[in-house]
Formats: C-alpha cells, sequence, structure tokens
C-alpha cells in the first residue's frame, strides 16, 4: 500500500466571486441504487455491491444523513460535515471559515452562559467594537480600541462558562473531539460509547441551532498561535507556494486557510455570522454516523434532534476558468529544515475523467514497492527519498512529486530525476502488469478502509463534500479496469510537459515572517463551578447501561506450533481474507545494536536469481508486503497481504532471506544516505525537542539515542557481514503470530518453507541504559522559529499496577483535553498558549520510572508568563468537583466502550507481559475509577505530581528566549545539535 506524503493541512483560499450556481450531486444510473422505505416512514437509498452497506437518507429539510453499521466494538464515529471551507472566504476576511470552526466549541444561547440576556448586550458590544477596530487605520487607536474590547470581554466572562460543549461530550466518554477545515469543508469530530447517542444528538442539535461568539479574542490569540506554528512549518510554506503556482487566480491558491495575519488580527464578528447563516444550514451539510447502531432507530433520532432546522437557498461560488500553464514556474521558500523539491501538475477535479488516469500514473510512479520512483530512485538510491501523490477538489486537483536530495546533490539534479520517470510513462516504458497491479493495490486498500468505522465515515463525508454520488465511488476502482495503457500514455504526453509549478524548498532564513507583539490580554474568567441549566438538565438525563467487556487472552489466543517446534500464537480475522505473519525474536538493538543497521540494508539488496527491483515487483505482483524491523528489545519479520498469496510470498520472503547478496556499491550509498539522514533530522525540530532532548533529558549523554555508529565505523563495515546478521537471525530462538484465515495451511507453509537448525540460539544480552535523577536543568537548542516551545520532565516512581486508575482519571481531568484543566487556564482564560497539555506517564515496562510531562507552545514573548502559569498549576492542582465528576464519567465510559479486536488482542497482551502483567488490567482500573473522590486525586497529585524537580527541555530562537527566565528554572545549558545526537560534527557539549 502505497505510503501518502499529504501534509495534514490543506490551505484554500478565496477571491472575487464570478458567478454563483447551485452544485449538485453528480448521479450515476438509476440500476445500481435502490431506493426503500423504512417501518417509521423514512426513504432511503442503498447501492450495488456496497461493502459498507451504506444507508443514506436525506431529511425534508435537505441534510444528508449516512448510516453505516460496524459492530465490532459499541462505538459511534459521528461527523457533522458542512460545504464551507477556505475557498469561500470573504476576501477582506481569509481565515474566517477555519476561525468560525474553533467558535463552534463555544456554545449557544443556551450553552456556556449563566444570562443569556445579560452576556448578549456585553457580546453586541463587542462586535461593534470590532468593526470599528477594523475599519481604523490609526494605530494608536485600533490600539485603544483593542484595550476595550479586552475590557468589555472581561465584562462579558462574568457571564460565560468556558469549555460547556467540551465538558458535555467528554462525560460522554467521547474520543477524538476536534474539528478541520480546509478547501471545502469544515466538519465536526467525536467518536462517542453507541449507548450514548441521544445525549450527543440532544447537544449537538442545540450546538448547531445557534452561534454566538463568546470568549472571542482570547480564541482568537489561539488562532493566531496556530499560524505561528504554520510559520514555524516549512512543508507548509512549500505545499502553500505551490498552490500559488498552481492556482493563481483561483481561490485554492490566492489565500490560505488559516488565513492572513492582518486579517487574523482584524476580524468581523458579523461577518463570521453571516457565514455561519449562509452555509450552517441542514441542505448543505450532513451528520455521518458509523458503528454499533440500530439503522430505523437512529434515523428517527436524527430527524427528532436536527429535522426542525430550516432549509435556505445555498449558492456555492464559481470562479473563473484558469489559464493553462504554459511554462514552468519556479518558486523558492526558505527556512531552517532539511531541503526539498515539488513538482506539481494541474489536473481535473474529482468525478473527473482526470482523477482515474492521473490515479493510475500515480501509482504507478510510486506504490512503496514497485513504482518507477520506488525502483528507479529510491531503491538505486539515487536520491534521499522521493514517491508522489494527488489531491482532487471540486474545482481542480493536482499531482505532486517531490524529492529530497542525498548530500551534494542539487534540488535541481533532484527535480530532473523526477522529470525524467515521468517521461518514461510517456514512453510507455512501464510493465504491462503494473496497471493490473496497482488497481489490486487500490483494492486491498479499500478492503482495510472499509472494515474501519472512522475511515468508513470519512469515505461517506468525502463523498458528501465534492457532491459525489457513493455509488460513483464504489465503482471507481473498477472503472479503473477500463483504462488502457495507450490511454495513460497519451494523456501524459499531452498533459505532463512544460506545465508544471516547481517549487524549491532551500535552507535560509524567511523574510516573510510575520512576528507580532504580545497582545496582554486580561485572563478571563473561566466559572468552572458554574453550571447553565442546559447542562444541569443534560447531566440528569440517564443513558442505557453499557457494561465494560475484558478479555480473556490465553482463550483470546490461540496456540499451537510448526513441526520444527516454533510457538504460533494466531488470531482468525472474521473481517476479510487478509492475513498478518510476524517471526518475533526477542533481542533488538540494545542486545547487538548492528541487527538494525543489517535490516535496513536488506531493504536494498537482491538474491541470486532477482535482482532488488525485481524482488520488490514479485511481492508487489501478489499483493505481498514484507518488512524486517528492530527495535530496542524486539525484532520482527513481517509478511502480509492476500491469503491466497501467503505461500508464494513466504516462499518469496524466504528466498530473500536465506539469498540475499551483498553488494558494496550498494552499501556505500547506504551509508551516505544514513549520513544524510542525520543531517536531515538535526534541522526538525520536532525531532530536536521529542527525541534529541527528551533523551538526553531522561538518560543524559548515555541514551540509545547517541549509542550510534560513527561515519567511520559504519564506511569500516563488510556488507557481507551484515547480510549474514540478517541471514543468521533465523538461528535464534523466535516465536510466531499469525491473524488471518486457515491457520493449518499457514502452518503448512511455515513447515515447507522456513526450514531452522535442530537448536535455536539463545540471545545477546541486552545493553541496559539507565535515567539519570531530573531536577535543576534547562536544557536549551537554538533554532529558527516563531514560536518557542518547552517540556517539563521528572522522574517519578517506578511502575505500579496499582496506580494505573488514578493515572487514566489524572490525566482526564487535569492535562488532557478541550475540558482540561491546562487546557482551560492556559490556552482559554489567558491565550498563553496554541497548545498545553501535561500527563503522568506510566512506564512501558515494570521496574521502570514513570515521568511526570507538561509541554507549552507558545510565542517566545509569552513563555515566561505560560511558564509561570503552567507551574502554578503543577503546584497547586484546582479543584473542581463538578469537573472531577465529568472527568470521572469520561474515564468509565471510555473503559466501557473500549474493546480490543482483531491483531490488537496480541499486541496488547504482548505490552501487558512487559509491565508484569497476565489479566487484562482494565477491570482493575474501572472498579478503582468508580470508587474515587476527588480526594483520592488529590492525593495522587500531591504523591506524584506537587514538588517534583523537572528538567526543562526548550527549543526556540535565541533572539527572541528570555534567557534570565529560564535561569530561575534551573542552570542552563545550550546545547550543540550535533552532541545532542552524537552526530560527530562537534565534540563540545555547549554550542559556542
Amino acid at each position: 500500500m502505497k505510503k501518502i506524503y499529504l501534509p495534514f493541512f490543506l490551505f484554500l483560499s478565496s477571491l472575487a466571486i464570478i458567478s454563483c450556481g447551485e452544485k449538485k450531486e453528480n448521479e450515476t444510473s438509476d440500476e445500481n441504487k435502490y431506493q426503500h422505505t423504512d417501518d417509521a416512514g423514512f426513504a432511503y437509498q442503498t447501492f450495488k455491491d456496497d461493502p459498507t452497506g451504506l444507508r443514506l437518507y436525506t431529511l425534508d429539510n435537505g441534510l444528508k444523513v449516512y448510516l453505516g453499521k460496524n459492530e465490532e466494538e459499541p462505538k459511534i464515529q459521528t461527523l457533522i460535515a458542512v460545504r464551507a471551507g477556505s475557498t469561500y472566504d470573504p476576501a477582506d476576511n481569509t481565515g474566517l471559515a477555519h476561525y468560525l470552526e474553533h467558535m463552534v466549541f463555544k456554545g449557544t444561547h443556551k450553552i456556556g452562559t449563566q444570562d443569556w440576556e445579560k452576556e448578549k448586550v456585553l457580546l453586541d458590544s463587542i462586535s461593534d467594537l470590532y468593526e470599528m477596530h477594523k475599519a481604523e487605520k490609526d494605530e494608536e487607536k485600533k490600539l485603544n480600541l483593542y484595550k476595550q474590547i479586552d475590557s468589555v470581554s472581561q465584562k462579558a466572562s462574568e457571564y460565560s462558562i468556558a469549555n460547556e460543549y467540551d465538558k458535555m461530550v467528554a462525560s460522554l466518554g467521547a474520543e477524538g473531539t476536534n474539528a478541520f477545515t480546509s478547501n471545502e469543508q469544515t466538519v465536526y469530530v467525536n467518536k462517542i460509547p453507541s449507548n450514548e447517542l441521544n445525549k450527543w444528538l440532544q447537544v449537538e442539535s442545540e450546538r448547531f441551532s445557534t452561534l454566538v461568539l463568546r470568549l472571542f479574542h482570547t480564541e482568537l490569540e489561539a488562532v493566531y498561535e496556530e499560524f505561528n506554528r504554520g510559520q514555524d512549518s516549512d512543508g507548509r510554506k512549500q505545499y502553500q507556494a505551490t498552490l500559488e503556482g498552481l492556482f493563481p487566480t483561483h481561490p485554492y491558491g490566492t489565500q490560505s486557510t488559516i488565513g492572513k495575519s492582518e486579517h487574523l488580527k482584524n476580524p468581523s464578528m458579523e461577518a463570521i455570522h453571516n457565514y455561519f447563516n449562509t452555509y450552517y444550514v441542514p441542505n448543505n451539510m450532513a451528520v455521518v454516523l458509523v458503528g454499533d447502531i440500530d439503522f430505523d432507530g437512529t434515523i428517527k433520532k436524527v430527524n427528532d434532534a436536527f429535522g426542525s432546522y430550516e432549509k435556505k437557498e445555498v449558492t456555492h461560488p464559481t470562479f473563473k476558468k484558469e489559464q493553462p500553464i504554459t511554462s514552468p514556474i519556479e518558486k523558492e521558500v526558505f527556512g531552517p529544515t532539511s531541503e526539498s523539491v515539488y513538482v506539481a501538475f494541474r489536473t481535473g477535479g474529482i468525478g473527473s475523467k482526470d482523477e482515474k488516469i492521473v490515479t493510475l500514473i500515480d501509482y504507478i510512479l510510486a506504490n512503496s514497492q514497485a513504482g518507477l520512483i520506488d525502483l528507479d530512485l529510491n531503491q538505486q538510491q539515487k536520491v534521499q527519498n522521493a514517491s508522489s501523490f494527488t489531491n482532487f477538489d471540486n474545482d481542480y486537483g493536482f499531482h505532486l512529486l517531490y524529492g529530497m536530495p542525498k548530500a551534494n546533490q542539487t534540488l535541481e539534479e533532484v527535480q530532473a530525476l523526477l522529470l525524467e520517470e515521468v517521461e518514461k510513462i510517456k514512453k510507455g516504458e512501464f510493465d504491462d502488469w503494473l496497471i493490473e497491479a496497482v488497481i489490486n493495490d487500490l483494492k486491498l486498500s479499500e478492503i482495510r478502509e472499509y472494515e474501519n468505522a472512522s475511515s468508513t465515515a470519512y469515505a461517506y463525508m468525502d463523498a458528501f463534500i465534492h457532491f459525489q454520488d457513493w455509488q460513483s465511488r464504489l465503482d471507481f476502482i473498477e472503472g479503473l479496469k477500463s483504462v488502457t495503457k495507450e490511454e495513460l500514455v497519451n494523456y501524459a504526453n499531452e498533459h505532463y510537459n512544460d506545465n508544471y509549478v516547481a517549487v524549491y524548498k532551500r535552507k535560509g532564513e524567511d523574510a516573510n515572517i510575520a512576528k507580532v507583539e504580545n497582545p496582554g490580554i486580561t485572563p478571563v474568567k473561566l466559572n468552572r463551578d458554574k453550571q447553565s441549566v442546559f447542562i444541569q438538565n443534560f447531566n440528569k438525563e440517564e443513558s442505557p447501561a453499557l457494561e465494560p467487556q475484558y478479555i480473556d487472552y490465553k482463550k483470546a489466543i490461540g496456540n499451537s506450533e510448526t513441526k520444527n517446534g516454533l510457538p504460533v500464537a494466531y488470531i482468525e480475522n472474521e473481517n476479510n481474507d487478509l492475513f498478518n505473519l510476524y517471526f518475533i525474536f526477542d533481542m533488538g538493538q540494545d542486545n547487538d545494536k548492528e541487527i538494525s543497521l543489517a535490516a535496513g540494508y536488506l531493504d536494498y539488496l537482491g538474491t541470486n536469481k532477482l535482482s532488488p527491483e525485481q524482488v520488490k515487483q514479485e511481492f508487489y505482483k501478489l499483493g505481498i508486503n514484507y518488512s524486517v524491523n528492530s527495535g530496542t528489545d524486539k525484532t520482527y519479520v513481517g509478511l502480509s497481504g492476500l491469503k491466497e498469496n501467503l505461500p508464494a510470498g513466504l516462499s518469496l520472503l524466504e528466498d530473500l532471506w536465506q539469498n540475499a547478496e551483498a553488494n558494496q556499491e550498494t552499501y556505500d550509498k547506504y551509508v551516505e544516505q544514513i549520513l544524510k539522514g542525520r543531517e536531515d533530522n538535526k534541522t526538525q525540530k520536532g525531532n530536536i525537542l521529542f527525541n534529541g532532548l527528551m533523551n538526553y533529558g531522561k538518560y543524559g549523554e548515555e541514551s540509545r539515542l547517541r549509542d550510534i555508529y560513527s561515519a567511520a565505523e559504519l564506511k569500516s563495515k563488510d556488507p557481507q557481514e551484515l547480510v549474514q546478521k540478517v541471514k543468521d537471525l533465523r538461528n535464534y530462538k523466535q516465536r510466531i503470530f499469525y491473524y488471518g484465515k486457515d491457520l493449518d495451511k499457514a502452518i503448512t507453509s511455515l513447515d515447507k518453507e522456513h526450514q531452522l537448525p535442530s537448536e535455536l540460539k539463545e540471545y545477546p544480552e541486552a545493553k541496559k541504559f539507565n535515567e539519570v535523577e531530573t531536577g535543576g536543568k534547562v536544557y536549551f537548542v537554538d533554532y529558527d522559529m516563531v514560536q518557542s516551545e518547552m517540556v517539563f520532565l521528572a522522574k517519578g516512581d517506578k511502575f505500579d499496577a496499582e496506580n494505573m486508575a488514578a493515572t487514566e482519571l489524572f490525566n482526564t481531568y487535569f492535562g488532557s483535553g478541550l475540558s482540561s484543566i491546562v487546557f482551560q487556564e492556559i490556552r482559554e482564560s489567558k491565550s498563553l498558549a496554541y497548545s498545553a497539555y501535561s500527563s503522568y506517564q506510566m512506564a512501558n515496562e515494570k521496574e521502570k520510572p514513570n515521568y511526570v510531562m507538561a509541554y507549552i507552545g507558545t510565542q517566545a514573548n509569552k513563555m515566561p508568563q505560560a511558564v509561570d502559569a503552567m507551574m502554578e498549576l503543577m503546584t497547586n492542582m484546582p479543584e473542581a468537583e463538578e469537573q472531577f465528576q465529568s472527568a470521572k464519567e469520561a474515564a468509565l465510559k471510555q473503559i466501557a466502550a473500549n474493546r480490543i479486536t482483531k491483531t490488537s488482542i496480541f499486541w496488547n497482551y504482548e505490552s501487558l507481559k512487559k509491565r508484569g502483567l497476565e489479566e487484562d488490567y482494565r477491570k482493575e482500573m474501572y472498579n478503582t475509577i468508580k470508587g474515587m473522590s476527588l480526594e483520592d486525586l488529590k492525593t495522587f497529585f500531591n504523591n506524584n505530581i506537587k514538588g517534583q524537580e523537572y528538567n526543562v527541555l526548550v527549543i526556540g530562537n535565541k533572539k527572541d528566549v528570555d534567557m534570565q527566565s529560564l535561569s530561575k528554572l534551573g542552570k542552563v545549558e545550550e546545547l550543540d545539535v550535533d552532541y545532542l545526537f552524537n552526530y560527530e560534527k562537534s565534540g563540545d557539549k555547549l554550542k559556542l
């Protein structure tokens, strides 16, 4: 299956509306759709050969309701989708759709208020002040108006109650509560226990009935922090530059989803209300529910909740057609991260003929196994990394090829190599079988997608947003079979010429960064001890009971063995004809760090009969994936794919395992790739903070991260010895895990193919890495960025299963999620960070220590205030009984709705055994949480959190960070990045 590099942000924008028109569903023939009416009189459609079993309803007011049944767990993936994204933002209010998404979490005239009539007067005043603020050109007068906004907002917050929506859905046991905005969509997400459907519908029905822009200026600051995070993302900037080149006059390229800085700082509450009233109407929305549902009962409940919404005429803007690109458009973006190049071609939109042809071309070029780019560039190590992906929206799509250079290779050279692969498509220089293999690969991906409730829900949502008839999506892959090689070649010759956009991401300072002053927001009142009438009534309602279910691992996991005595743990796949097979060796890099090096090298090798490229092709023909991975204490050799091809796939794997041939030139390139990867890794701020600094904070100089081979050591290795290392792996003790059907046939294949010596070797002794004591140390890395990010890390007591319940409840109440104490105080009340959280992290192995961790990501000029706020919370836990009870309900309901299924049964059991446990400990946790009080949680806090001594890990721009404030937290050491990762460039611990 293809690994898609798709940035999880889509910047789209808006320009002048040229014309308007009602967009309509793309229809397919009625012979493949079936009309039904249920017992309650609700009409719905089903679709031919639909593996998801969709029932598609349209209520009288136009609301689309997508219902799918998946009884694997007693949960429902819920999505409320609106055909309204940043494409429709007014030109003078970019970022509006995204900001509206944030505000829909703030409640209504019933949710989140103590006295709506009094609050409304103040909110209207704030709205008027914002209009004046937006129109004012004099900076001093603007500042005075903002101070008035801040002052009136304090008065308004006396009546507001923060996070009531979040508290209610959390009390249901909801997971993944969030939302996202992109080109033509805004989507609201929850995954709820199925017995909480009634209460979820109650709160969502109220939530979308009215828009109230309360706590506006504090949330606006959070959005601006999100904007700053975007400025710190070189990938995001490169992607946006690509869209600007592809769509110079269309909203897709003229402005971004996050919006322009000047628009974020000069919003219009009136414009946001107008947008909501225009697009948040039932005939422009869909409710998607996939999971453990009863169809007839569910649609009646959805109609009761949303059927009274008033239908309004909706017109979506249409835009002038883009002119053809007639010559290459080249752009540059700069930043501190590693270099890369994007090469993108504009295509037709979703549902077009282009979508089918370009999808096939894309997978012929790159499918992570046997594509032209995979084999010619990655397999032969001509570049550091390369691939491609597609994106299709309503009006246009694009095909993007990307590559990262090797050491001493230019971006222009990488670009030329990518375009050479496109030329092979144009010349028809690819095997005929590859088209069929790609289609089978896509079919496999679809099977995996539709067995999962959440991914099925997103597929429904995608069809709705793009005005797609569901049958057309079901038929998409089958329709690919009609596309001939000649059509692909002709299309490539017509559409893949000099009509591309190339964006070079180069290392260097970005001159376009917008840095802003700390606005000095006065903290608003949270009123967490108050409740609206709505939530009081909501909390009184009882939901049907949902009892937790626990796993008896010894019954759920079957046991067998091969003829040569290897133990085989197995779980039957009851859903489809796919399998997973793992050879598990209970030794890893701690036992022999050369294993990981050897495993990575194997990926570039062939055998005495097959070239490296042929090995990949043969696996791809079979619909089989193989992998060899080494962790700290385990090594896995894996095989997965179509059950019918397991024997052939296993034979191919065993042939590679036994007959791989070393190649010095390939190894030399492999070493070059490792060293270039190190150079690239040290440019990524996330890797520096959460990998480099985190490991240094836990282990000091003696960490696994720093226990690496030097460049000289890597170059001196004998590749033949590395290959032998992989071959010898089969001579060690091992066990097998099989998930699939026909266990006996799988074992028969193992008996035939997996030949072993009569006695297997014991594992080498593992190297120990000991955690250092924490406290009084600040480790700082200088990095060119707008925000600063900080982690507080304290070593705690050793793992004790008896604390698992309190840990779960504490994290829910205090540090994780939208309704947690930390989020409310630091983001909602004080606007000091976009992201802030804290957790007590239990060790994943017995005799290992737990850790207290807290994170803040914010503007550098807010960091001292944010630190003070976090440290106050970590010293004195606020006590809110109602919030505690909500967190307790959430923890209990999440355990009750949790089902461990499929391969997770085995892997969960593996994790439990590392902690010294044999039974499903959730039962003990559930019963313990049930009896806990706020006083118990306070005791846990006092024993495990309060008074901890922290190592503080900081990354930021030294020019902006208040180093004097950092010194108050401990002795500051500015670490050289090469030293941090032990990359040899500098032997100095401190950066000079």
